[in-house]
């Protein structure tokens, strides 16, 4: 076991008990940390597999912009942790189902013998002038070109709905209509009425 295989392992452990802290964290702030954790120690990997696009992008994108949003929106909402509580418990048998059920799909799919180094070892070194961006969008624009396509169809439809969803009108909410406002006359707000002096007794 040379050195690489060590920090393999160590980049795994940590992904590993960092997304599993990310589900079972009761503050949800801590949640968010545990996710940023977990995204470094993927790119972590990826960078063992020299994927430094990826592992790159996945800092940079995920890290810097995505989770800093994740962080001041769950910051700044009200969250009921004493719900989240009882949403937990009350699918805890649901969630621990379907990981045994993932567990044992990969073990009958995967399993020790198709698992390893020996089986999957390192990449072996590029040459000088490779570059691993090019030979990404080679592929992600000619073999996946139509998965590709239709994720960013679905990302499309995704956002279009989430804005319709937050922009729907709600019932019984009082707003101020400025064009009303300043189009009022004063008809419209004060009534003179006449009235006959009353005279002294």
């Amino acid at each position: 076991m040379n050195i690489l295989n060590i920090i393999f392992y160590v980049f795994s452990a940590a992904a590993i008990f960092s997304s599993l802290m990310v589900v079972s964290a009761k503050n949800p702030v801590r949640g968010v940390l545990f996710l940023v954790l977990t995204f470094f120690a993927s790119a972590g990997v990826w960078m063992l597999l020299h994927a430094e696009f990826l592992a790159l992008i996945l800092v940079l994108v995920y890290v810097g912009a995505v989770m800093t949003l994740f962080l001041f929106v769950v910051m700044m909402l009200s969250v009921r942790l004493a719900a989240a509580r009882e949403g937990f418990v009350r699918y805890l048998p649901l969630g621990v189902l379907t990981v045994l059920l993932i567990l044992g799909l990969t073990i009958v799919t995967v399993g020790p013998k198709h698992f390893g180094f020996a089986e999957m070892p390192l990449p072996t070194e590029k040459a000088a002038d490779y570059s691993n961006t090019a030979d990404l969008g080679s592929v992600l624009y000619t073999d996946y070109a139509y998965p590709f396509e239709i994720a960013a169809a679905l990302l499309l439809t995704a956002i279009i709905a989430s804005i319709s969803l937050t922009h729907r009108r709600p019932h019984g909410r009082k707003s101020q209509n400025i064009s009303k406002q300043i189009a009022v006359k004063r008809d419209d707000r004060v009534r003179l009425i006449k009235m006959k002096s009353e005279p002294k007794k």
